[in-house]
């Protein structure tokens, strides 16, 4: 039987079966607020499933009213320079273990994802958002820089520029709009849809998955020609590791309108 990390701050559960674990933010009495136990139970979440090869696909959610309301500002309180610092990079240090995860990783977002709880959703591959779900970005309204590299290769830099400087409240439909969530769900629908796309990721090769992630993430960081070169690395991987053959010899029986590259 699979032994699971416990975490005081996470809820960690895995179905082994189907390969989905559900990674969910437990702190429901402070609204999922990001301190830094957290912080670094997050980045060893992430090693954990990582490591774990029955994990095919990660749901990252969270407990309670709210997705996550920022990062928690009463441990900030009496902090100095230096240690304000380094509770930063705290937090980047998950928000990188989030984002250099090789399994797809999905956020599922209901209620306040304010300052940090963006940064988690938008360390995800994609974002599910509830009609419940409410984007807000206060870091400059504190007095502090954040969320400056992530939103605006989302959403572009003006409308970066508009949300980090005024910090007003983006519901779902907007956020939808700006790129910032996939699709949006009314919340009896939200638990159905967040499975469903799990479990159609999950009924995928793992390999093959890991290497589209890998070829995205990587092509658009560098020239078009350097990214034609990561995914033909790619593809040479995958016809080397993955049952491809099964899958074009199942092809007929999928009906005419399939198509292949």
């Amino acid at each position: 039987m699979r032994t699971l990390p416990v975490f005081e701050t996470l809820h960690l559960d895995v179905d082994g079966g189907s390969g989905i674990a559900t990674l969910s933010l437990n702190r429901p009495e402070s609204r999922n607020a990001l301190n830094v136990r957290m912080c670094h139970e997050l980045t060893a979440a992430c090693e954990a499933l990582e490591a774990d090869e029955a994990v095919r696909v990660i749901v990252l959610r969270a407990r309670g009213v709210a997705f996550c309301a920022g990062a928690d500002l009463k441990e900030r309180q009496g902090m100095s320079p230096a240690e304000m610092v380094a509770r930063r990079v705290d937090g980047f240090t998950a928000y990188a273990a989030l984002e250099a995860m090789s399994k797809p990783l999905i956020a599922a977002v209901h209620g306040a994802a304010f300052g940090s709880g963006c940064e988690i959703a938008a360390a995800c591959d994609f974002v599910l958002a509830s009609t419940q779900a409410v984007f807000r970005y206060p870091e400059v309204g504190w007095g502090t820089v954040g969320a400056t590299q992530r939103l605006p290769r989302i959403v572009g830099r003006r409308m970066a520029k508009e949300l980090l400087f005024t910090g007003r409240a983006v519901d779902a439909q907007e956020a939808l709009r700006l790129g910032l969530v996939n699709h949006v769900y009314d919340p009896d629908e939200f638990d159905a849809a967040i499975a469903g796309t799990a479990e159609a990721i999950a009924a995928a090769n793992p390999l093959t998955v890991q290497l589209t992630k890998q070829s995205i993430d990587q092509g658009l960081d560098t020239t078009r020609e350097g990214a034609m070169a990561v995914e033909l690395l790619a593809i040479q991987r995958n016809l080397r590791h993955s049952d491809w053959r099964k899958a074009i010899s199942g092809f007929g029986a999928k009906g005419a309108n399939d198509a292949a590259s």
